[in-house]
Order: C-alpha cells, then structure tokens, then sequence
C-alpha cells in the first residue's frame, strides 16, 4: 500500500462520507473510487461496508485505520524535523519589559536573531509593559525583561545586565555642577516621568519614597524625545538610563548628574515560568540575547 491509500481511508473514516473526503483530498469521485479499489485489490479484503448507505469499516479496515494513523503521525513528525533540520525550528516567542528604555535597544537585538532563526516569530507585547510578572504567570507572555524581582516559586530569574541611572538637566539648570544629587534635592523640581504609576517609576522607587521625598511637580510624558526637549528649556529635570543618553549628551545642551554618591545601579532579569518545558530555540534566544547585550551594546 502507499502513502495515498492510507490519506485515503483515514480521510473517509473521519470525514464520515465519500463526499467530504473527496473535498478534502481534492479527488475526483472516480479518481477516490479507483483507489479505494487499488487498496482493497492489494490487501486482498474489503477495507468498507456500505450499510444503511454509509460506509463501515471492516475487521481488516479497522486495523488498517490504526496503522494509517500510525504511520502517518509519524510521516509529520519526520517531516518537521527534517524542515527544522533544513530551514532552522519554527515557533514563537512572545516578549515585554517593565523599563520602556529597554525599548530602544531590543527590537535590535530581534532583528539581529531572526537572522538566525527566520521561522521563530518574536512579538514584543508592549501592553504587558507595566505588569510584565503578572502577564507571564498569566501565560500571555514568555518572557519578562524586569528589574524589579518578586519572590515566586513558579518564576525563574537569570541575571541579564546590569546598569547606571542619572538624572538629565539643562546645562542652566541648578544641579548642573553637582556631583550627584540625592532625595531632597528634588522637593522644588518638576519632574518628568514616563508614565505613571510612581511605583513602577526607578527614581521614586529606590529614593524618593525611602526618603519620603515628593517633588513640587511630577508630569507623565511618554515621549522620550518630547521629556529631553523639556529638560533642555530648563522646564523639568528626569531620569534616564546612562546608556541611553549617552547619544543625546554629545549633540544636546544637557548633562547627566549622578543619584547619590554611589550611583543608582539596577540590574535586570530574564524571567520565565520555573516549571514549563521550553523548546531549543527559546534556550538558544536568552543566551543570544546576553551576548548581544553584553558584547554588542555594552550597556553599563
């Protein structure tokens, strides 16, 4: 028997008709009769029954059936395996930060592994942003780029890199020949933040609310470019990573101020669920994923 006369009658025992299995195969009645027959001719016994005008499988055709789910499972299986072996793995990786500044650099470093891997689809899901922790143990996303660790037994953190927040001002501004700044500094400020709420703002959270210090002014501006356009009129002052001012620093009247006198540092984490079998390709993408950060981008 070959491979289409098994196509065949699995095709007939759950389309329940020669009719839908004719659609499916894209037979002609005639051409589905002649192999039917060819198949029944080589096994030398009826593989259907036709009774009460629907066909029924026989002892022999039941068996057949078996085996012809058998051999075919393990014909896709094969089949895939040999496309992974020829074209890479296929699959899906879906992906969000807490730190929008992660932003600039990681649809770099996507395009960068889906030259590697061109049949995995990576999706940043930007709505998971604020609560990315909460989204993966919801299974919505598979990985969590987070800064901020919370203590569960189904989550798994490896360390991704660490980093320097600073404070931008204009070159006008009253800190601008500080060596650093600390809490109380900012009580008369206006300061920029990225969104709100405060809890999942850096600044807030690692030295103004331990100090119990709020500023004058605090305004929500999404807007990277619009925040930088405010600092440089000396209307408000706001946090960046060091990294990724640095670019600004060289063609704007701005300067960045050190938090405290040893700087405010934060590493960031690569978290997945603790518990969930992952395919190569998901193992393969963190450890491209540090290297690219690491060597590449060399953020400090």
């Amino acid at each position: 028997m070959e491979i289409r006369h098994l196509r065949l009658i699995k095709a007939i025992v759950e389309e329940g008709s020669i009719t839908k299995a004719i659609d499916k195969l894209h037979l002609t009645q005639s051409a589905l009769s002649h192999q039917l027959k060819e198949a029944e001719y080589q096994l030398g016994t009826a593989i259907f029954l036709r009774m009460n005008k629907k066909l029924v499988l026989t002892q022999a055709g039941v068996k057949i059936y078996e085996t012809a789910n058998e051999i075919l499972e393990k014909l896709s299986e094969t089949e895939t395996q040999i496309k992974q072996m020829v074209f890479g793995e296929y699959g899906e990786i879906r992906i969000s930060t807490e730190c929008f500044s992660s932003y600039h650099w990681l649809p770099s470093v996507l395009k960068q592994f889906h030259l590697l891997y061109p049949n995995v689809e990576l999706k940043i899901v930007a709505e998971a942003t604020h609560i990315p922790l909460q989204k993966l143990l919801e299974n919505v996303i598979d990985i969590a780029i987070v800064s901020d660790q919370i203590k569960d037994t189904n989550i798994r953190y490896t360390e991704l890199f660490q980093d320097e927040v600073v404070m931008v001002v204009s070159e006008n501004h009253s800190w601008a020949d500080k060596k650093y700044v600390v809490a109380e500094d900012f009580i008369n400020e206006h300061l920029l933040i990225h969104s709100l709420p405060m809890e999942t703002v850096t600044i807030h959270q690692f030295v103004l609310a331990p100090a119990k210090v709020t500023p004058k002014k605090i305004t929500p501006m999404p807007l990277t470019e619009a925040s930088l356009e405010m600092v440089k009129a000396d209307m408000g002052v706001m946090s960046m990573a060091k990294w990724a001012l640095l670019p600004h620093l060289k063609t704007s009247p701005i300067k960045a101020i050190k938090i405290g006198k040893n700087g405010l540092k934060r590493k960031h984490f690569i978290a997945v669920r603790e518990n969930q079998h992952y395919p190569n390709y998901f193992h393969h993408f963190i450890t491209f994923l540090q290297t690219e950060i690491n060597l590449q981008w060399n953020i400090q």
